[in-house]
């Protein structure tokens, strides 16, 4: 039996929510030339894959944050995957903008958090985490007690973790590069070769062709 991390990285590959072209690499927004591109939006379409992220997200927060009050998704697409989770768990959910709206309230963060309210962020892929790790800020700033984020995948960037570590923040992933390359080689979706090239990326994202 696949472990969870595998399985969900073998989902995430048959949907085609994950590609690699480790031959012909992606190029990201920041311009990092990159052998995977990531669009977990697509498990929206999905319900098979959604239930098991939703149900999976659900058994480790209980695991891992047993005071949990409340479910935050970052928007756009943490949201859903928040709603599921929040169902799962009978918990009341909220969403947090990438920034105040300019009009109405002002409001940064939909739904209602009590002050000091122990919430988990949603987030659907983690690269650096700039994004979500803003959403953790301003949740706390409505003085939520922010207890960690939790994705559904990571690209284990180096970035990325030194800078959870640095805003001091526990993150939890169903699934990782490192599962998901394992699992494309397995299936046949890759070759040795290209294994091989995809595990350089791992160890250094701007000098790995």
């Amino acid at each position: 039996m696949l472990k969870l991390a595998q399985e969900i990285a073998q989902n995430l590959l048959e949907i085609q929510a994950v590609f690699l072209a480790p031959k012909k690499p992606f190029t990201w927004a920041s311009g990092i030339k990159s052998p995977i591109y990531t669009d977990n939006r697509i498990t929206m379409s999905f319900p098979k894959v959604r239930c098991l992220i939703a149900k999976s997200f659900a058994q480790k927060i209980k695991e891992i944050y047993p005071k949990v009050e409340v479910i935050a998704g970052v928007a756009t697409s943490g949201i859903p995957h928040a709603a599921w989770v929040a169902k799962e768990l009978n918990l009341p959910m909220v969403y947090i903008r990438s920034k105040p709206k300019d009009h109405g309230q002002d409001k940064q963060i939909e739904g209602k958090i009590s002050k000091k309210a122990k919430i988990v962020v949603i987030e659907d892929l983690i690269s650096t985490g700039g994004s979500v790790l803003e959403a953790v800020a301003a949740a706390k700033r409505e003085g939520a007690d922010v207890l960690g984020v939790a994705a559904i995948f990571t690209y284990e960037l180096p970035q990325g973790k030194e800078n959870f570590e640095k805003a001091d923040v526990k993150l939890l992933t169903l699934s990782n590069y490192t599962s998901l390359i394992e699992i494309a080689k397995k299936i046949g979706y890759i070759n040795e070769e290209e294994l091989v090239l995809l595990k350089r990326f791992k160890k250094n994202q701007q000098n790995w062709q």
